[in-house]
Protein backbone atom coordinates (compact mmCIF):
# COMPACT_ATOMS: atom_id res chain seq x y z
CA UNK A 1 0.00 0.00 0.00
CA UNK A 2 2.62 2.13 1.21
CA UNK A 3 4.07 1.58 -2.66
CA UNK A 4 0.85 2.99 -4.51
CA UNK A 5 0.69 6.15 -2.18
CA UNK A 6 4.08 6.71 -3.52
CA UNK A 7 3.55 5.97 -7.06
CA UNK A 8 0.46 8.48 -7.25
CA UNK A 9 2.30 11.43 -5.52
CA UNK A 10 4.99 11.20 -7.80
CA UNK A 11 1.94 11.21 -10.72
CA UNK A 12 0.35 13.85 -9.04
CA UNK A 13 3.74 15.75 -9.03
CA UNK A 14 3.80 15.19 -12.60
CA UNK A 15 0.61 16.26 -13.32
CA UNK A 16 1.15 19.79 -11.22
CA UNK A 17 4.09 20.52 -13.48
CA UNK A 18 2.50 19.64 -17.13
CA UNK A 19 -0.45 21.49 -16.03
CA UNK A 20 1.84 24.34 -14.53
CA UNK A 21 3.82 24.14 -17.98
CA UNK A 22 0.69 24.36 -20.07
CA UNK A 23 -0.66 27.28 -17.90
CA UNK A 24 2.55 28.31 -18.61
CA UNK A 25 2.70 28.18 -22.38
CA UNK A 26 -1.08 29.09 -22.68
CA UNK A 27 -0.43 32.51 -20.92
CA UNK A 28 2.91 32.73 -22.57
CA UNK A 29 2.35 37.16 -22.24
CA UNK A 30 1.65 36.79 -18.53
CA UNK A 31 4.73 34.98 -18.24
CA UNK A 32 6.79 37.38 -19.45
CA UNK A 33 5.03 40.26 -18.13
CA UNK A 34 5.73 38.44 -14.17
CA UNK A 35 9.12 38.04 -15.41
CA UNK A 36 9.40 41.12 -16.69
CA UNK A 37 7.72 42.82 -13.00
CA UNK A 38 10.04 41.06 -11.15
CA UNK A 39 13.00 41.78 -12.88
CA UNK A 40 12.67 45.50 -12.94
CA UNK A 41 11.82 45.45 -9.78
CA UNK A 42 8.79 47.58 -10.53
CA UNK A 43 6.31 46.66 -7.99
CA UNK A 44 7.47 48.50 -5.14
CA UNK A 45 8.56 51.92 -4.89
CA UNK A 46 12.25 53.07 -5.66
CA UNK A 47 12.96 49.19 -7.01
CA UNK A 48 13.40 50.57 -10.41
CA UNK A 49 16.36 52.70 -9.26
CA UNK A 50 18.14 50.14 -8.46
CA UNK A 51 21.49 48.83 -9.25
CA UNK A 52 20.08 44.80 -10.30
CA UNK A 53 16.90 46.06 -11.63
CA UNK A 54 16.50 44.96 -15.78
CA UNK A 55 14.52 45.12 -18.35
CA UNK A 56 17.00 43.45 -20.79
CA UNK A 57 14.81 41.78 -22.89
CA UNK A 58 17.28 38.84 -23.09
CA UNK A 59 17.18 37.89 -19.10
CA UNK A 60 13.25 38.40 -19.33
CA UNK A 61 13.03 35.90 -22.21
CA UNK A 62 15.82 33.39 -20.58
CA UNK A 63 14.18 33.49 -17.33
CA UNK A 64 10.61 32.85 -18.68
CA UNK A 65 11.61 29.86 -20.96
CA UNK A 66 13.30 28.25 -17.96
CA UNK A 67 9.87 28.20 -16.20
CA UNK A 68 7.66 26.08 -18.24
CA UNK A 69 10.93 24.18 -19.50
CA UNK A 70 11.72 23.04 -15.89
CA UNK A 71 8.12 22.05 -15.39
CA UNK A 72 7.95 20.12 -18.70
CA UNK A 73 11.37 18.32 -17.46
CA UNK A 74 9.91 17.40 -14.11
CA UNK A 75 6.86 16.57 -15.79
CA UNK A 76 8.32 13.85 -17.40
CA UNK A 77 10.61 12.21 -15.30
CA UNK A 78 8.19 12.28 -12.07
CA UNK A 79 5.43 10.72 -14.73
CA UNK A 80 8.48 8.50 -16.11
CA UNK A 81 9.42 7.81 -12.70
CA UNK A 82 5.97 6.79 -11.62
CA UNK A 83 5.27 4.61 -14.28
CA UNK A 84 8.51 2.77 -13.71
CA UNK A 85 7.75 2.51 -9.53
CA UNK A 86 4.31 1.28 -11.38
CA UNK A 87 5.89 -1.52 -12.48
CA UNK A 88 8.56 -2.40 -9.79
CA UNK A 89 5.30 -1.68 -7.22
CA UNK A 90 5.53 -5.74 -6.23
CA UNK A 91 9.29 -6.29 -6.79
CA UNK A 92 11.72 -6.51 -4.41
CA UNK A 93 13.20 -3.70 -2.42
CA UNK A 94 16.13 -2.86 -4.59
CA UNK A 95 14.00 -2.53 -8.16
CA UNK A 96 11.52 -0.67 -6.72
CA UNK A 97 14.82 1.64 -5.14
CA UNK A 98 16.16 2.12 -8.74
CA UNK A 99 12.63 2.41 -10.20
CA UNK A 100 12.40 6.02 -8.05
CA UNK A 101 15.23 7.17 -9.79
CA UNK A 102 14.09 9.21 -12.51
CA UNK A 103 10.55 10.58 -9.94
CA UNK A 104 12.69 11.63 -7.71
CA UNK A 105 15.44 13.49 -10.38
CA UNK A 106 12.04 15.05 -11.57
CA UNK A 107 11.00 15.93 -8.18
CA UNK A 108 14.55 17.77 -7.99
CA UNK A 109 14.03 20.12 -10.96
CA UNK A 110 11.07 20.81 -9.55
CA UNK A 111 12.53 22.05 -6.27
CA UNK A 112 15.27 23.66 -8.26
CA UNK A 113 12.65 25.72 -10.22
CA UNK A 114 10.94 26.92 -7.57
CA UNK A 115 14.09 27.69 -4.78
CA UNK A 116 16.72 28.93 -7.28
CA UNK A 117 14.05 30.57 -9.75
CA UNK A 118 11.65 32.22 -7.33
CA UNK A 119 13.41 32.37 -3.62
CA UNK A 120 16.90 32.96 -5.38
CA UNK A 121 16.45 35.22 -7.80
CA UNK A 122 13.54 36.52 -7.74
CA UNK A 123 12.88 36.90 -4.40
CA UNK A 124 16.36 37.52 -2.85
CA UNK A 125 18.41 38.89 -5.81
CA UNK A 126 15.53 40.93 -7.42
CA UNK A 127 14.25 41.55 -3.77
CA UNK A 128 10.54 40.34 -4.49
CA UNK A 129 10.38 40.43 -0.66
CA UNK A 130 9.34 43.76 -0.59
CA UNK A 131 7.03 43.72 -3.30
CA UNK A 132 3.28 43.13 -1.77
CA UNK A 133 2.65 41.62 -4.95
CA UNK A 134 5.45 39.22 -5.64
CA UNK A 135 5.31 38.45 -1.41
CA UNK A 136 1.40 37.17 -1.07
CA UNK A 137 1.12 35.67 -4.96
CA UNK A 138 4.16 34.21 -6.62
CA UNK A 139 6.67 33.96 -4.06
CA UNK A 140 3.81 32.92 -1.39
CA UNK A 141 2.71 30.36 -4.26
CA UNK A 142 6.43 28.84 -5.08
CA UNK A 143 7.34 28.48 -0.94
CA UNK A 144 4.08 26.19 -0.65
CA UNK A 145 4.68 24.42 -3.97
CA UNK A 146 8.76 23.61 -2.83
CA UNK A 147 6.92 22.15 0.38
CA UNK A 148 4.62 19.75 -0.93
CA UNK A 149 7.35 18.72 -3.40
CA UNK A 150 10.27 18.49 -0.91
CA UNK A 151 8.12 16.77 1.15
CA UNK A 152 6.74 14.32 -1.29
CA UNK A 153 10.68 13.73 -2.51
CA UNK A 154 11.21 12.84 0.71
CA UNK A 155 8.52 10.71 1.40
CA UNK A 156 9.26 8.72 -1.66
CA UNK A 157 12.91 8.77 -1.15
CA UNK A 158 12.47 6.69 2.19
CA UNK A 159 13.61 3.13 1.49
CA UNK A 160 10.98 0.66 1.45
CA UNK A 161 11.62 -2.96 1.57
CA UNK A 162 8.66 -4.33 2.45
CA UNK A 163 7.64 -5.36 -1.06
CA UNK A 164 3.81 -4.19 -0.55
CA UNK A 165 1.30 -4.05 -3.48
Amino acid sequence: MVRTVKVMLVLTVGIWALIGALGNLTNWDGVIESVKKTTSMSTWQGGELDWRATSNPIVIYLGAAMIPAAKILSGILCVTGGWRMWSAKTAGGLAFERAKMLALAGCGIALLMLFAGWIVIADTWFEGWRSETLRNSALGTAFRYAGFVGLIALFVAARDDSGDA
